[in-house]
């Protein structure tokens, strides 16, 4: 039985996320996935993910649940005295504006940690504050182009690849998070907070430490080769079969021998073209082929159960229609469904659990502003003086023209 609150173990922990896109909101979701209070503060025209289209609203709708939306136009330095009100009792501040933006504003990290010391607060940028592209916006696709991932990601024979969503935006994310997380502990110790920095560049870089230390033994760069690993055979190769395909590994003497014996063709462990690793990577394509021969009778749920029976890892290659209705995702309770008058929508939720509890209720992704005036009216702004910001364009409820919203520098 879970021993957390039914509120999670962040609940009391106030955030302010001014995060667009991926990267900046994911660490957010994380924080409130956790039980944190979090506000979305927004452009008065709201995250720039709202006005991409379908992939934007599906930016929006999973990266900022159970969050409220608080609306305004940060160049109004009424708006800024609201960030300033809302920052006495914040616990940890977020962003992913371009270096110098928020300094402009004075919601730099060095000015805000020397006016509230116990705030931790978190920043994600492109490339780093050290280097010569500090300045420069950062997009998911640039750090994968950039740090080595479309290199590496293809057919050998084919143009470089991105991997097919925002791989660096969410690891960023997490990372942040992670930092945010460690940095709440410590103040527990020291009553101070901190600032927690990563980049999309040093999230591009630690997804890919293995990499970069075969890299580093070898001084080999890492090359496109499609599914399979360089140096041994089958492993992670992609086999059709008579429904799809499938992926496999029994690249050890001993699971190679497995594998001929459970599919007919003992005649493979001696044959000359795969009696070892360096044959079989010398002779790939001939070994799938000879693979996909002998399964081609067998559909994907066949092989991957006579696989898992004999100890060789194994997997289907599905579609998200094939696992919407998995009953092993069913099972792990991690998707969470949103009620909403735009129809239901379905996202992970938090991908792990503390002693058996996560957060299952939620609720959708506010509309921008949608809790301007209750959160205006709890720092003690009268009716009034709610109105006047709105005239102001500080602050939007309904919505008001502003200037172009910050640039910021990652997805």
């Amino acid at each position: 039985m879970s021993t957390q609150s039914t509120q999670g173990p962040l609940a009391g922990i106030k955030v302010l996320d001014f995060g667009q896109y991926i990267a900046g909101p994911g660490a957010g979701q994380v924080l409130s996935d956790l039980g944190a209070t979090v506000i979305k503060v927004e452009n008065v025209l709201g995250d720039q993910a709202r006005s991409i289209g379908v992939f934007g609203e599906a930016m929006v709708r999973a990266f900022n649940r159970d969050k409220e939306s608080l609306a305004l136009d940060l160049r109004k330095s009424e708006a800024r005295l609201v960030i300033h009100r809302l920052l006495a009792d914040t616990d940890v501040l977020i962003h992913n504006f371009r270096p110098g933006a928020v300094e402009r504003l004075g919601l730099g990290a060095e000015t805000l940690r020397e006016q509230y010391p116990a705030l931790v607060y978190g920043s994600i940028t492109g490339f780093g504050l050290g280097g010569p592209s500090a300045s420069r916006p950062g997009l998911d696709i640039a750090a994968q182009a950039e740090f080595g991932m479309m290199h590496s990601t293809g057919e050998a024979d084919g143009d470089p690849q991105r991997v097919g969503f925002a791989v660096v935006d969410v690891a960023a994310a997490n990372a942040l998070a992670t930092g945010i997380i460690a940095a709440l502990f410590t103040r527990t110790k020291t009553g101070l907070g901190a600032h927690v920095e990563t980049s999309l560049l040093e999230s591009a870089m630690a997804m890919q430490a293995a990499t970069w230390g075969e890299y580093t033994i070898t001084g080999k760069p890492a090359v496109r080769k499609g599914n399979g690993q360089a140096y041994a055979a089958p492993a992670a190769d992609l086999v059709r079969v008579k429904d799809g395909m499938i992926v496999l590994s029994a690249y050890t003497a001993e699971k190679w021998a497995v594998l001929c014996n459970v599919i007919g063709r003992p005649e493979f462990i001696t044959d000359p073209r795969f009696v070892d690793n360096p044959a079989r990577v010398k002779h790939r394509s001939e070994l799938l082929a000879a693979l996909g021969s002998a399964l081609q009778e067998s559909t994907r749920a066949q092989t991957v159960e006579l696989m898992l029976a004999n100890g060789i890892v194994c997997g289907s290659v599905r579609s998200f229609d094939e696992i919407a209705v998995d009953p092993d995702l069913a099972a792990s309770e991690v998707m969470v469904t949103v009620e909403s008058a735009n129809g239901n929508f379905t996202s992970p939720g938090a991908p792990f659990t503390l002693d058996g509890w996560r957060r299952t209720s939620s609720a959708e992704a506010p509309e921008v502003g949608a809790q301007n005036t209750r959160i205006l009216a709890d720092l003690g702004y009268t009716d009034l003086q709610i109105e006047q910001l709105h005239t102001a364009g500080a602050v939007s409820l309904p919505p008001v023209a502003a200037a172009a919203p910050l640039q910021h520098t990652s997805k």
